[in-house]
């Protein structure tokens, strides 16, 4: 449980905030676009030192994309200070993210200085909470069923979870601006770990949603270098959760054991958001199928509640995974572009510092060797012993000092938004195996659509 990281008397504070309701004008009901935003804007005004409301774009007919920030500097950037992000309702007619997450912005302005735990998070993560990606699809459901026939894709009929470009396959969709601002958003931040909140399921899924052939595993995995971290976040979630981990099935379709899944495993997806967040930001993302149905009764609000709280909390906490530092020159001048990873885990998007020369890698307790390489000089290597750093609300901390008399200022190169892994499988396949490839990739995709 998350109080297990401070004293005991201060572990008692922590379960009596959570288990105990606070005093609070939100109610449990659907709040609609009005309703919302007069929230946001009153929690901003109302607790101006600790958030920051900021609109990152508009929905195809005009509705403000909004996000309410949170933390001891919500208006910008701090060196060492991570990035968070929860993003609920990209899916309009799954309705019970976008309440949850209006809850946790209440739970988390009333218990700052009261709860040590809530405290030491606002401290030391900036925390960005984007209720509604889909607030024209929201409106557009109109009645409460666990399967809406309306709302689920944004007024341009378009799914946004399928929106985004994708690494192993070429995404003919045309981007939505509700997905252009998610993607703008990510550029202009430098977010570390994020969470998406669904419905229509229980169970927490982690990259990859898409794959290839040759790389799936015998399980019907598709895995990142970084399985391990995913499968962890997706168990602090489920563990946390009061029923999750319990891994029951929500309509008699199937099982996830522990309440978990690797994405692809559970279905094939193209243009996902989580895949996106990994590759191209630079963000571990999973998503959070919270609610069996996609759009519940009010009446039932306050259960789902009580079933997330502390599982919303706890998975902030794994932002500080791992390690983190800078990447400086001998004068102590960041070096932005320097690409830092641990041995035996590159990525195929490589992870840049960015304009402050900050890095942030996360990373299971163990001993790990990094690598920090600038362009036209010799690398760096470091062995790093990481302990359990959630517990102290800060990872490992970790500096490159370059020696380089003349470094120059590097360009911040970004990789393109193209298929990455595919070609080069493609490229390496004979041209008589590709149709047996394709047909056994088809073949692939209808057993699990159907399964």
């Amino acid at each position: 449980m998350y109080w297990s990281s401070v004293p005991k008397a201060m572990g008692g504070l922590c379960l009596v905030s959570l288990l105990l309701p606070l005093a609070s004008a939100l109610d449990f009901g659907y709040h609609h676009t009005e309703e919302m935003e007069a929230f946001l804007k009153a929690v901003s005004k109302n607790h101006s030192s600790i958030t920051h409301l900021y609109s990152i774009g508009q929905s195809v007919q005009g509705r403000d994309l909004w996000v309410l920030a949170l933390g001891r500097f919500p208006t910008q950037h701090r060196i060492g200070i991570p990035e968070f992000k929860y993003v609920a309702n990209m899916h309009g007619d799954e309705a019970v993210g976008r309440e949850l997450l209006l809850h946790l912005i209440d739970l988390l302005v009333t218990s700052d200085q009261h709860d040590p735990v809530i405290t030491r998070l606002i401290d030391s993560t900036r925390i960005h909470i984007l209720p509604s990606m889909n607030p024209d699809g929201f409106e557009a459901t109109k009645e409460f069923d666990c399967f809406p026939p309306f709302g689920r894709n944004n007024a341009n009929f378009e799914d946004l979870n399928r929106n985004f470009p994708d690494v192993f396959d070429k995404n003919n969709a045309t981007i939505q601006p509700e997905t252009r601002a998610v993607m703008d958003w990510l550029k202009n931040e430098m977010f570390v770990l994020s969470a998406n909140l669904h419905g229509g399921a229980l169970v927490a899924s982690y990259p990859f949603d898409n794959g290839y052939l040759g790389e799936i595993t015998l399980q019907g995995n598709s895995k990142t270098v970084d399985d391990d971290v995913f499968v962890h976040l997706a168990r602090t979630y489920a563990n946390n959760h009061a029923t999750m981990s319990q891994g029951g099935s929500c309509h008699n379709v199937e099982d996830f054991p522990g309440g978990i899944t690797n994405g692809y495993a559970w279905y094939r997806l193209l243009g996902g958001m989580q895949d996106y967040n990994y590759i191209w930001a630079q963000c571990f993302e999973i998503t959070l199928e919270v609610s069996c149905c996609q759009y519940p009764p009010e009446h039932e609000l306050p259960s789902f509640w009580d079933d997330n709280k502390m599982a919303l909390i706890e998975y902030i906490k794994q932002v500080h995974l791992g390690v983190k530092g800078r990447v400086l020159d001998k004068n102590e001048n960041p070096i932005p572009g320097a690409i830092v990873e641990v041995s035996g885990r590159q990525h195929v998007c490589p992870y840049r510092t960015r304009e402050n020369g900050e890095y942030y890698l996360l990373l299971l307790p163990g001993t790990y060797i990094l690598n920090a390489t600038i362009t036209g000089s010799v690398s760096l290597l470091h062995e790093v012993h990481i302990p359990n750093t959630t517990a102290n609300f800060s990872a490992q901390k970790l500096d490159f000092i370059f020696p380089d008399e003349k470094l120059g200022r590097l360009e911040l190169t970004s990789c393109p938004e193209v298929p990455l892994y595919s070609p080069n499988y493609y490229k390496n396949t004979s041209t008589a195996l590709k149709p047996c490839i394709n047909f056994l990739i088809l073949i692939h995709g209808l057993y699990v659509a159907f399964r």
